[in-house]
């Protein structure tokens, strides 16, 4: 498979009260189609969210932003361009951050989290000393993560809603 030039297509979703920043690495193919966070229909990021916050799994692009946004979670990803292969993480080369400091300036974002091993590589290696914030690396909610049953996220990512409540 050839390398594609990605640039990330959409902004981020953030309000003046966010207080937790979730980051992805750069958008699939899906999200970049649906210009919307975590958009491959077999993604665990938006089932684990809800059940994180004891609510119904959301299905719409406007349900998922208010399930967001109501929780204080401001969403983007790492990256704001790169080359890859269709959407392997691993096969990432020549990336270019997002401007974090901005959003984080907009925000009050305390706590920063990271779905996955590749977008915490990449904050910690081209975005934590702009921040001054160190974020928490959590397991994927790719079905690729196979090896993570959807219980065992939900254990896991629970550390987001003590954040959300750490920084009320």
């Amino acid at each position: 498979m050839e390398y594609t030039r990605v640039t990330h297509n959409f902004p981020p979703l953030f309000a003046p009260d966010s207080r937790v920043l979730i980051l992805g690495s750069i958008p699939s193919p899906k999200s970049r189609e649906q210009a919307f966070f975590y958009g491959h229909p077999q993604n665990r990021f938006w089932p684990v969210l809800a059940a994180v916050f004891g609510e119904e799994a959301p299905q719409t692009i406007e349900q998922k932003r208010s399930l967001a946004l109501r929780h204080h979670i401001a969403m983007w990803d790492t990256l704001a361009a790169c080359e890859i292969r269709g959407a392997s993480d691993t096969s990432i080369r020549n990336p270019e951050p997002n401007d974090l400091p901005w959003l984080i300036a907009q925000t009050q974002v305390k706590a920063i989290f990271c779905t996955g091993a590749t977008s915490h590589k990449y904050y910690r290696k081209l975005c934590q000393d702009k921040t001054g914030i160190e974020a928490v690396c959590l397991p994927s909610t790719s079905p690729a993560n196979a090896a993570w049953s959807k219980e065992r996220l939900i254990e896991a990512y629970r550390v987001i809603a003590q954040a959300v409540e750490e920084n009320a």
